[in-house]
């Protein structure tokens, strides 16, 4: 049984990635997202020309009944509807910060404090 790729730990992607240079293997990364954290939101959000990144929402699929998604937004809440049907990345679960605040407080303009 496979796993989406959101759920799948960094470190088993970073081992699989060397195992595709000897074949030339392709790589396909296909998940609903699961926060804004880990190796598929960094490809997502940060990944270069080498991937193709497709996105469908659940109105866009033909064979999934509107009714049925407004039942789902019912059940499962707005936060994770909007990741599992919407496909949007959201703030992580266990996250403490706001990624994005977190990554506009970082400067590398800042010379460290030699001591």
């Amino acid at each position: 049984m496979g796993h989406e790729a959101s759920r799948v730990p960094d470190d088993l992607y970073l081992a699989v990635r060397p195992m595709l240079v000897v074949s030339g293997g392709a790589m396909w990364l296909m998940s609903t997202p699961c926060g804004k954290r880990g190796f598929f939101w960094e490809t997502w959000d940060r990944g270069g020309p080498e991937w193709e990144k497709v996105g469908v929402t659940a109105y866009e699929c033909a064979r999934i009944k509107r009714e049925i998604l407004e039942v789902d937004r019912q059940a499962m809440g707005e936060r994770r509807f909007r990741q599992e049907y919407l496909c949007e990345f959201g703030e992580a679960e266990d996250g403490v910060f706001d990624m994005d605040l977190v990554r506009a407080a970082i400067s590398y303009d800042v010379e460290p404090l030699k001591i």
